[in-house]
Formats: structure tokens, sequence, C-alpha cells
């Protein structure tokens, strides 16, 4: 008994431990709410107060920034206000200044429509006296129908002279619309002319034979190895009663060459067959492409100039074999490009890019075999092409005067090529028959009425005459050209053409007392 009431005891005891230990966890449970709630309550305080002190900084800030912003706003106003006062006093200024303008004019105006009507009373006025005077003139003069016939055929002939000569501008203006047919129509006839003076020397070369039995192996069977030749080299072979020799005929210099070079070499050999023959041909086009190439560099050489392209360089070395009335090219250009560094030095320009100019202003001449057209455009397309200055480029198009002279380097190029071309012996011709060719020149141009004096010049290749102009009108001009050329191509022998350039000049002169 006494043990159960200790147990009940000592569960009593554990029960009221339990209980009490659960109200004191609820009482320290409490005080912590308690006192989480007092700081809380705390923390939502302060949140407060800074919140509404953050609020009144605000607004502090806010109204010093509106106040900032007006007075800009005030400053900027009061200056826009100040430029628009300017502004309108300006316009006043203005106004003032056009209607003073407009009453200006309004007087000017006025002024000249008093002129006006004073000048148109005049003009009646004059008028009325010419009529009176053109009477008085017609009861005087008494006049014949031969002689009123007369002076009516003299108007008319001059009226009809006139039409000509407007009818000849308007033709040649339609001559220029087929401007090529008519440069290959002068082309053709310079070629004929030149044909019958120069064609054996310039057009054919001689190759010798050991014996004339050489003659039949050179044709050879049924013609075989002459056809082969020709075929291959573009050369005509001509085998005349001629003692041991044949002749090459060809227009192309290269050609020719390289056909002398096969032949002879065909004939020293002594095997000639069409094998053999192709063999010797394509051997001499190497050695004459290597000749050319090497006597190019030796103009480069000769002449100082530097940095041409090797297109260029070859077809330098191909005007060693093209000659222009006997004169060789390769000779002619480096004479032009040794008088061009002359020239520029003694004018104190770029000698190095005159002379370059002088050795190639006839490039063109290497080509003018192939492609068609003048030497001088072919030159300057052609440097073109290869990068050339622009300064050489057109020295070259214009060194015969066909398109206008731009640098002094045009006018340097133009006046050596004359004076290598011009000077007695440089070309086929005798200085008497050079001299009796400008004579002729001078004497068909004064032969024509109303001209005053003629002038030949460029070694012949132009005629510039000097017309009174009391005689000869404008219109005139044209018809006493195309008579001097005319008279010029019926009356001389002369390479190449010739320019007739008529000058007519008036000039008024008074002397002040």
């Amino acid at each position: 008994m006494e043990d159960f009431l200790i147990y009940i005891y000592a569960a009593g005891g554990l029960l009221a431990g339990i209980v009490i230990g659960f109200l004191i966890r609820k009482y320290i449970a409490e005080a912590r709410i308690a006192t989480a709630e007092n700081a809380a309550n705390r923390m939502i305080e302060e949140a407060n107060r800074e919140a509404e002190a953050r609020l009144r900084e605000a607004m502090v800030m806010s109204k010093e920034e509106i106040h900032a912003l007006r007075t800009e706003f005030e400053r900027e106003t009061k200056g826009r206000r100040a430029e628009l006062q300017k502004l309108e006093h300006r316009l006043m200024l203005k106004d003032e200044s056009q209607e003073k303008r407009s009453l200006s004019l309004e007087k000017k105006e006025e002024q000249l429509a008093r002129r006006n009507e004073k000048l148109k009373n005049q003009l009646e006025e004059a008028e009325k006296t010419l009529s009176r005077h053109l009477e008085e003139l017609e009861r005087v003069a008494r006049m014949s129908t031969e002689e009123a016939r007369t002076i009516l055929l003299n108007k008319i002939k001059t009226e009809v002279r006139h039409e000509a000569a407007l009818f000849i501008r308007e033709a040649e203006s339609k001559a220029k619309l087929e401007a090529d047919k008519r440069a290959r129509d002068i082309i053709t006839t310079a070629i004929q002319r030149c044909a019958a003076d120069h064609v054996t020397e310039t057009t054919v070369s001689v190759v010798e034979l050991p014996s004339d039995e050489m003659k039949g192996r050179i044709i050879g069977r049924e013609g075989r190895n002459i056809r082969t030749f020709e075929t291959l080299t573009g050369v005509d072979l001509i085998i005349d009663d001629t003692p041991e020799a044949v002749v090459l005929s060809a227009f192309d210099p290269v050609r020719r060459e390289i056909a002398r070079l096969a032949l002879e070499r065909l004939v020293s050999d002594g095997r000639i067959h069409p094998a053999r023959i192709e063999e010797m041909v394509a051997r001499a086009k190497k050695d004459v492409a290597t000749l050319i190439r090497e006597e190019g560099e030796k103009a480069m050489f000769d002449s100082g100039i530097h940095g041409l392209h090797p297109e260029l360089v070859r077809l330098l070395g191909r005007l060693k074999f093209r000659t222009s009335y006997g004169q060789n090219m390769l000779t002619h250009s480096l004479e032009v490009c040794y008088l061009c560094g002359l020239i520029a030095a003694e004018l104190n320009i770029d000698i190095k890019l005159a002379k370059r100019a002088g050795l190639l202003h006839d490039i063109g001449k290497a080509l003018d075999h192939e492609i068609e057209g003048p030497h001088a455009a072919i030159g300057a397309d052609v440097l073109k092409k290869y990068g050339e200055h622009k300064v050489v480029v057109h020295a070259a198009a214009s060194h015969h005067g066909d398109i206008e002279l731009k640098s002094i380097e045009d006018v340097i190029v133009q006046a050596a090529d004359a004076i290598s071309a011009a000077r007695p012996g440089a070309r086929r011709e005798s200085l008497e028959n050079y001299i009796k060719r400008l004579q002729g020149l001078e004497e068909i141009a004064t032969s024509i009425d109303g001209v005053d004096k003629s002038f030949a010049i460029q070694a012949g290749r132009e005629i510039r005459i000097m017309v009174k102009p009391n005689v000869i009108d404008d219109n005139d001009s044209v018809i006493v050209a195309r008579e001097v050329a005319k008279k010029i191509e019926e009356g001389l022998e002369y390479p190449g053409q010739i320019k007739v350039t008529v000058i007519r000049e008036t000039r008024a002169i008074e002397y002040a007392k």
C-alpha cells in the first residue's frame, strides 16, 4: 500500500512538474511575443519617422528644382523676347526700305515711260524724214534699165555666192556623219600617192642566191615549196629573170624580215622542203622576236627612259623595221626624244617626261598595218592601255594636230617631230623638190583673188592663207579653202595630205585727235 501511495505521489509530482513546466514555457513565450511586438512597434515608428523625414527632404528638393527651372525658363523667355524684338525691328526697317525702293521704281518707270514716248515720237519723225528723202532720191536719181539690171544681177550673184557657201558648210557638216568612210578614202588616197615613188624601196627585200639553180629548188615540185613558204610567212616570193636573186614583197616589214632570215638560212642549208621550211620559219620568228625585244631595250638604254611596259618595249623594237618616206621610225623616235629633252631643258620643265613623250609619240606606227586608223590615235590608245602618263598619251594623240594641244609637252613633241621629219635629208626627197613644193603651194594660194599672203609651214604639210577682209567674207573663206585644196590636188605631187587654213582678220583703226 505504501508503494502504491509512493507511486501516486510520484505521479502527482511528475504531473505537477509537467504543468508547471508548461506554464513556465507559456510565460516565456508570451514574454518573447510581447518583446517582439514592442520591437516591431519601435521599428514601425522609426520607419514612419524616417519616411516622413525623406518626404520632407524630397519636397524641399523638388521645390528647389522647380525654382531653378522656373528661373531658367524666365531667362530663356527673356532672351527670346529680346531676339523677337530685334527681328521685329529689322523687319520694320526692311519694310521701310522696300517701300522706298518701290517708290524709286515707280519714279523710274514713269521716267522710262516718258522717255519711250519721246523716242517713239522721234522715231516717227525719223521715218517721215526718211520717207521724204527716199522720195527725193527717187525723183533725182535717173537710172536706165541696163544699169538697174546690172545692179540687180550683182546683188543676185552676191546672194548666190552666200547661199553656195552656206550649202558647202551644210554639206561638210553632213560629211562628218560619214567620218569613217571619208577617213578610209583619205588613207587610200595617201597610199596611192606614196606607192608610185616608194613602194619598191620600202616594201621589198632582195635575197642573193649562190646560183640560178637554187630558184628551182625554192619553187619545188609543182610549186609546193614556194606555196608553203608564202603561206607560213605571209610574204610574196617573186622569182623572175634577175640573176642569182629573188625578191620578197610585203607591206609588213616584220613579216618581210622573218621571210628574209628564213630564206637565207634555207639557201645556206640547201635542204628545201615543206618540213624544213616550217622549221626555219619558226626559228626566224623566234630570232626576230628576240631582235625586236633587244632593239627596244637598246632604245630605252640609249634614251635613258626606264619602266616601260614589256609590250611597249616590243612595239618600240618593231619600229626598227618600220620606215616612213625612207626615214627609219626607231631612229626618228630617238631623234625626237633627244630634241624633246633639249627643248625641255631650255624651258626648265620635266626633261624625263618630255623625252618619254618624244620616244613613244610614233608607237602607233608599229601597229598601223594591223589596226585601222591614224597612227596618232592608235598610239594614244596603246599608251593608255599600258598605263602611261596622261601627258604622254595626249602628246602622242596630238602631235599631228588632229586634236587640240593642251600642255607644253604636246607643243614640244609636235615641234621636235617637225624638226626631225622636215630637215633636208631626213626623208627620201631632195632639197630641190622640197623647196619647189613649198613655192608651188604659195603660188597656188596667191593666185586666188582676194588672197593677201600665204605661208607654207609644217614641212609643206600645211598652207596658211591670209585673205583681204574687205574682199573676202567669212562664207567666201570656205570657198577659197576648197579652191586652193582642189588646185593643190590637180597641180602638185606630194606625200600624205596638206592642210589648207584660211585666216580672215578684220581690224578697226581710229585716231583720237
